[in-house]
Parts: structure tokens; sequence; C-alpha cells
């Protein structure tokens, strides 16, 4: 089943009728439009008949008004309906992005605390808790030099002699 590729002169021509199919469905919608919007308006806007007397004009700008009146109350309504949809509709999006689990992460900035300060944050400030960390280290024993063994320490051989105790451990170990 071969199929054979459509010229460009047929392509074109096709493409032509289905612009002018379209600009003609178009054409006639304009047209109900505009038909259902004079309807609309006769329905609910009568022709105005402008009276001559002044007693007749202040009773037309009465009811005038109180039809601007309820107009105003309309509106105000359904804008309360239409936020209050808004506000469900983007409640209801959370959720739906809550339980999908894909939401933007924020970004976190670096902050600089203590060990002490990270653990009051998070355990709040009833609990006071120090942070040892030098408590679970491994003890190590310092293993002395030998040289050191031999010599001494000089502050012990300062000690010993001074005073006139140790004038005489001088005298003793020279003679």
């Amino acid at each position: 089943m071969e199929q054979k590729k459509m010229s460009t002169g047929r392509r074109n021509q096709l493409k032509s009728l289905l612009l002018q199919i379209a600009e003609t469905i178009l054409e006639e919608e304009a047209q109900e439009a505009e038909k259902e919007k004079m309807k609309h308006m006769e329905e609910n806007c009568p022709s105005l008949s402008v009276p001559g007397c002044m007693q007749e004009l202040q009773d037309l700008c009465r009811k005038l008004h109180q039809q601007i009146d309820l107009v105003d109350d309309e509106r105000y309504d359904t804008e309360v309906k239409v936020t209050k949809s808004n506000m469900e509709i983007n409640d209801l999006k959370l959720k739906v992005q809550d339980l999908k689990g894909k939401f933007k992460k924020p970004v976190l900035k670096r902050v600089r605390m203590s060990a002490d300060a990270m653990l009051a944050a998070l355990l709040g400030s009833k609990h006071k808790v120090a942070l040892d960390l030098r408590a679970n280290l491994k003890q190590v024993k310092k293993e002395v030099k030998e040289e050191e063994k031999q010599t001494g320490d000089w502050r012990k051989n300062i000690e010993d002699k001074s005073g006139m105790d140790g004038r005489k451990k001088m005298f003793e170990t020279e003679a």
C-alpha cells in the first residue's frame, strides 16, 4: 500500500478551500451573535420615550434609578460568586498538587546556626539541651618520648634547686 505524495498545487487548492469554508462559518457565527445581541437588547432595554413635562421626567429618572440599583445588586452578587469560585478553584489546585507530590521547592537560604541553637529551634524553648561534641570521642593516651624521660622536666629541676635545700643538693651532687 504505497501512499502517493500530494502535489503542491493540489495541497494549495485544498488549503484555500478549507480557508474559504472556515471564513463562511465565522461570518455566520458573527451574524448569529449580532442577532442574539439585538434580541437581548429588545427584551431588556425598551425604546426610550422622553416625556415633555417635568413630573414625567422625574418619574422616568426614579424608574431608571431603581433599575440601575437592581442591576448593581445582580452585578455584586455575581462578583461575589465568581470570587468564591476562584478561591475554591485555587484550593482544589493546591490539593491536586499536594496529592501529585510535584510542587516547586522553595530556594533555601543558608543560615549559620550553632548546634545548641539548632536543637533549641527543633525541640522548642522548653528543652534546654547542651550538646557536647567531645563527649563521645575516643580517649587516646599520649606516649611520652624517651628523650623527655631522660632529661626530665626543666621546671622540676628549677623547683628542686630553688631555696636553701636546692643549694645543698647542688653542692652534694657536685662533690
